[in-house]
């Protein structure tokens, strides 16, 4: 990936009525290989499970599948399903290039399918997110990242990764009105040095996330929005979907009734997984769908 992405851009498609998965597949993969450097701008290219089963099945993780229903925890509260067919991640040292490049990529691919969500993304402060706090402070080393966030060599979809994109709306006025160290109890850690707390709730966000007993995720979460709507992209990476799958499910207190106290201060509005093949599997099931019959 480029040294400098501060621009990022998510499309998320729905195939039209009349065409199929494996045809969105070739379609994408003719766009240029995914997670290649495209004149600056990098590709991320991932699928709906279920429609790259449908395109390449020695390819596909047996376990993996759609965001198919919302997930309602707690109080009523809900994680929305708006899963959609495939999603385009592009990502540049500037809005402009990643503009024309997503621009000339959704030209090619009108006639399969249509932008279902489209969201644009910047850092804020290198690596805080909206609330002011460090985001990503139990990420691994990129050289531990392979590991964690990319299926096995020899298991089906290997070295491909499970992503798990959700758009989270952030209630700044209700944020702003607590004190820090408020906020450092609904976080888990503090807000300048991003340190655990010794003495964090049950219900802190740290808490209800821990990746020592729901497993390790690689997440690349990017602010989005104005300064009157915004808040956080959620995009996490893992080898294993049901470790993202427990994580919600313990942020929405389906575990023990305790629900992550920084919900309370933002809603999801989006939720999707989608399989981000590797190259060399796209190469496969495009080769094998353009052989002679």
């Amino acid at each position: 990936m480029p040294s400098e992405t501060t621009s990022h851009a998510f499309l998320e498609l729905d195939l039209r009525a009349d065409r199929k998965g494996p045809e969105l597949v070739r379609a994408i993969a003719s766009l240029r290989e995914p997670r290649t450097t495209i004149g600056g701008v990098n590709l991320v290219a991932g699928f709906r499970p279920e429609r790259w089963r449908e395109a390449a099945p020695e390819d596909a993780p047996a376990d993996a599948e759609g965001f198919g229903h919302d997930l309602v925890g707690v109080e009523g509260f809900t994680m929305p399903a708006t899963q959609h067919d495939a999603v385009l991640w592009l990502s540049g040292g500037s809005y402009d290039v990643v503009f024309d490049t997503a621009h000339a990529a959704l030209a090619e691919l009108d006639a399969l399918a249509a932008v279902a969500e489209e969201t644009a993304c910047w850092p804020y402060h290198h690596d805080r997110d909206l609330t002011g706090f460090v985001d990503g402070s139990e990420n691994p080393s990129l050289i531990e990242a392979a590991q964690i966030a990319l299926i096995a060599e020899g298991s089906p979809g290997e070295a491909g990764t499970i992503l798990l994109l959700q758009r989270w709306r952030h209630d700044a006025v209700a944020w702003g009105s607590l004190g820090v160290p408020q906020q450092e109890q609904a976080m888990g850690r503090t807000k300048s040095e991003s340190v655990e707390l010794d003495d964090k709730a049950p219900s802190s966000h740290v808490a209800r996330t821990d990746q020592d007993r729901f497993g390790k995720v690689f997440r690349r979460n990017m602010p989005y929005g104005t300064v009157t709507d915004h808040g956080t992209m959620f995009v996490g990476f893992s080898a294993e979907q049901r470790r993202l799958t427990a994580m919600l499910e313990s942020m929405a207190g389906l575990t023990d009734g305790v629900r992550d106290a920084l919900t309370m201060y933002t809603q999801p509005l989006t939720g999707a997984y989608y399989f981000v093949p590797s190259t060399e599997a796209i190469s496969r099931c495009t080769e094998s769908q353009n052989a002679p019959i």
